[in-house]
């Protein structure tokens, strides 16, 4: 589960609770301090900066996120009032997807394993059970 820092949790989980279709799972502090967000099996935590500088970004992704059918989604998010940075792209590691900009500047990307014959249950491109690490 990322962490993502935000400046105001209501207003981060309102984004994507009401943009991208996660739903919380409560809030906790005062201010409040934190919150988690979930959408099918994908949980993103957000957690309030404690300083007044500014949101700490990611090199490029804060996280990445892979769905069942990426078309289906960007399609819904290209309805949503939401700001899609790249749309969707064939990328050379297997997967399709694209990215989008959160209340905070954060890029998150959505993508799906397009090896696989059903993405479903798949861990990412280049990716085995741990079972099999070393053999």
């Amino acid at each position: 589960m990322p962490v993502l820092q935000v400046r105001d949790v209501r207003h981060s989980a309102a984004f994507y609770c009401d943009r991208l279709g996660f739903m919380t799972h409560g809030f906790w502090g005062d201010a409040p301090d934190f919150c988690i967000v979930q959408r099918g099996k994908v949980s993103i935590a957000l957690d309030r900066a404690r300083d007044e500088g500014p949101i700490p970004v990611n090199q490029y992704w804060a996280a990445y996120v892979y769905v069942e059918d990426v078309a289906a989604l960007y399609s819904e998010f290209s309805n949503c009032d939401v700001e899609i940075v790249r749309g969707p792209e064939d990328m050379p590691y297997g997967c399709r997807d694209f990215d989008v900009r959160d209340a905070d500047g954060h890029l998150i990307a959505f993508g799906q394993d397009m090896t696989l014959p059903d993405s479903r249950d798949a861990p990412g491109p280049g990716l085995v059970p741990i079972e099999e690490v070393g053999r």
